[in-house]
């Protein structure tokens, strides 16, 4: 069996060799702030008994097993993009952080790509290119693979490809039975331990086990030649910029705007429709200083990305005064194109985030609550609200085909209230949970599944949602991040995962 792998030397399973001790960071020794910095979000910081890095599966193996022993609450990390406190919590005392497992190649024994699942999206969309494939990731370059694919995974090609979990062939996990023994097993779509397989394309990171690689191939591929294994990436992208000034925009002009971007991806949701290959980006920043800042992918041939860019165009500017301000549109590579993805922030800062899913667009007062929100945050422009496309080839898949359920709703939308100063605490968490609870004031100040709100996504994280304060309506938080999915999840969690050793504030409880 030979694996081909971009970057240091690997063994046949795409990962690095193993050792029989894996290097353990305490505090005080060198690295150990630099690694406890890591996360995303700096309300929250970990300062965990000990660190390990394992360089391999039985270096993971040994660290899962000495955290055991030891009776360390375990928190993993591969990427630190976590939004809330699952992995940098008080109670973690053994983070293992998985950053050197990050090897991208071919596996020949499972006919699959092998990730693993320390690796960035931008390692991957880089280690990939010489196969000539991608992956329908996100948008995110800095994000790790193990978080981003548990959840469900999505990005710019998800209209055309659907989640990164609908290509998850297996998972190679380190799970601990009843007796306090830890295991490494491969689950696969098609082989023995389906069912772990099955919790991993979308019941989040940290429920089941610690992930050491993906095994990556799309269902209508056999593996036979790598080159066809994953979608081809594309030959070309046209990449158009729209910014809207805020401070000049009118509450009518506001409304006239998000609402046209909506009601287009409403209509346009369906799988295979002709602007599934159409991927537009909306964010809004404060009034006082901010844009409307529209970032558009067109995939296809240039005559046809052109003229799908200028019909989307057209469509969500009508009735918009003043008119938006249209950056001259780039013909680039795929290669190119992923430059234009979001790096890492350079200086993490403190983060409050409430997530939903559409399946209506949201009704005139709803737009004007969000617009009075954004007048109402008088201050810097970090902070935003964001909307991702959904649908198209996302919502050809049944939702309880993968743990992940979204499966007919069109846009994801994102509240993410960002500060520095540890004071403003409050007064950034308040708005956001304000905001929130008043576009949602309907149904208990959460997007319960219903006929317009298809609940939320579980790689975007809110405690909120389990907490009866915030969410007013009788759903349990369960039902919004998994629907009816969570019974089986439960079931899974409880052969896996018997003596809870992975578990957070959202983690599925065993049944």
């Amino acid at each position: 069996m030979a694996a081909a792998t971009l970057g240091a030397a690997a063994s046949a399973t795409g990962v690095l060799p193993a050792h029989a001790e894996p290097q353990a960071v305490a505090p005080g020794e060198l690295d150990y702030q630099r690694l406890t910095l890591r996360g995303y979000n700096r309300r929250f910081v970990a300062q965990p008994k000990r660190i390990h890095i394992p360089s391999g599966t039985g270096e993971l193996q040994e660290a899962v097993a000495r955290s055991v022993r030891d009776d360390l609450r375990i928190a993993i990390r591969s990427g630190g993009h976590c939004f809330d406190d699952f992995v940098d919590s008080a109670d973690t005392r053994s983070l293992i952080d998985l950053q050197r497992l990050n090897t991208v190649g071919w596996d020949d024994q499972y006919k699959a790509f092998s990730v693993g699942a320390g690796a960035d999206l931008d390692s991957v969309y880089r280690g990939l290119s010489r196969w000539g494939v991608t992956i329908p990731g996100g948008i995110c370059r800095a994000v790790g693979v193990g978080g981003h694919i548990s959840g469900g995974g999505y990005g710019p090609l998800s209209r055309q490809y659907g989640l990164v979990a609908d290509h998850l062939y297996g998972v190679e996990i380190v799970t601990v039975d009843a007796r306090g023994e830890s295991s490494l097993i491969v689950a696969t779509k098609d082989g023995p331990h389906r069912d772990l397989w099955w919790a991993n394309t979308g019941g989040g990171g940290g429920n089941f086990g610690v992930v050491s690689r993906f095994l990556l191939r799309s269902p209508d591929s056999d593996g036979t030649d790598p080159a066809l294994a994953l979608p081809r990436r594309p030959d070309g992208v046209l990449v158009g910029r729209l910014l809207l000034p805020m401070p000049v925009v009118t509450e009518e002009s506001f409304v006239r705007f998000l609402g046209n971007y909506l009601d287009f991806h409403s209509r346009y949701r369906e799988p295979a429709n002709r602007f599934a290959g159409l991927y537009a980006r909306l964010i809004f920043r404060p009034l006082i200083e901010g844009f409307a800042d529209l970032l558009i992918f067109s995939y296809g041939e240039p005559r046809d990305a052109q003229s799908q860019l200028d019909e989307f165009l057209a469509t969500v500017t009508d009735g918009v005064t003043p008119a938006p301000v249209l950056l001259p549109p780039t013909r680039l590579s795929y290669a190119d194109s992923i430059e234009q993805y979001y790096a890492a922030p350079t200086n993490p800062a403190r983060v409050k985030i409430k997530a939903a899913m559409l399946r209506q667009p949201y009704s005139p007062e709803q737009l004007r609550i969000l617009y009075r929100a954004l007048v109402g945050l008088t201050v810097n422009g970090e902070s935003f609200v964001e909307f991702s496309p959904f649908g198209g080839a996302i919502n050809a898949t049944a939702p309880d085909a993968t743990a992940m359920p979204a499966r007919d709703s069109f846009m994801k939308m994102l509240i993410h209230a960002t500060w520095r100063d540890p004071s403003d605490d409050d007064r950034f968490i308040s708005w956001a949970r304000t905001t929130y609870g008043s576009i949602y004031a309907d149904t208990g100040a959460a997007p319960v599944p219903d006929d317009r709100n298809g609940g939320s996504y579980i790689n975007y994280p809110d405690p909120d949602l389990a907490d009866p304060v915030w969410n007013t309506s009788t759903a349990p938080w369960h039902a919004l991040y998994y629907g009816d999915n969570y019974t089986r999840l439960q079931r899974i969690k409880a052969e896996s995962d018997p003596k809870n050793i992975f578990r957070h504030r959202l983690s599925v409880e065993p049944r």
